[in-house]
């Protein structure tokens, strides 16, 4: 998909975690996205929630698979591990995300979150399966 056509279908969740798409490699599977954690992700040590980082995460993994996949199709996560590297601050953060593998079924990306100084806080590994864009639909879930 093109970066017009992954915009064309951001999901609500994007705009809650500030998702900005900043760059897509179509060729090779990847991407470049920058995500903003507002006061109200904090947690009670006054960092971001782990599970807001994920969602990062989740958001910028399977992106990586989508720039390889034709309109048609779309992905949902099936397995995301997540390994926390450093506390994530308030404010800005910026995801790569690449393709390592895929078949006619399945994906698995892998991508990093860092802070707005270039601190690693995150790392992920992603599967996906590979489904028809209608089935989703179908099925009531909202496009990605």
């Amino acid at each position: 998909m093109t970066k017009d056509e992954i915009l064309k279908f951001q999901p609500p969740v994007a705009e809650l975690l500030g998702r900005e798409v900043l760059s897509v490699d179509t060729e090779n599977g990847g991407a470049r996205l920058g995500f903003t954690a507002r006061p109200d992700f904090a947690n009670r040590h006054g960092t971001v929630q782990g599970g807001l980082l994920a969602a990062m995460l989740d958001s910028a993994t399977a992106l990586a698979l989508y720039t390889v996949l034709p309109a048609d199709q779309t992905a949902v996560t099936v397995n995301l591990n997540v390994t926390f590297v450093k506390p994530g601050r308030i404010g800005p953060f910026i995801a790569t995300s690449k393709l390592v593998t895929r078949d006619h079924r399945y994906g698995e990306t892998s991508g990093e979150l860092h802070d707005s100084e270039g601190v690693l806080v995150a790392t992920a590994t992603a599967k996906l399966r590979i489904v028809p864009r209608k089935a989703r639909a179908q099925a009531g879930i909202a496009e990605e």
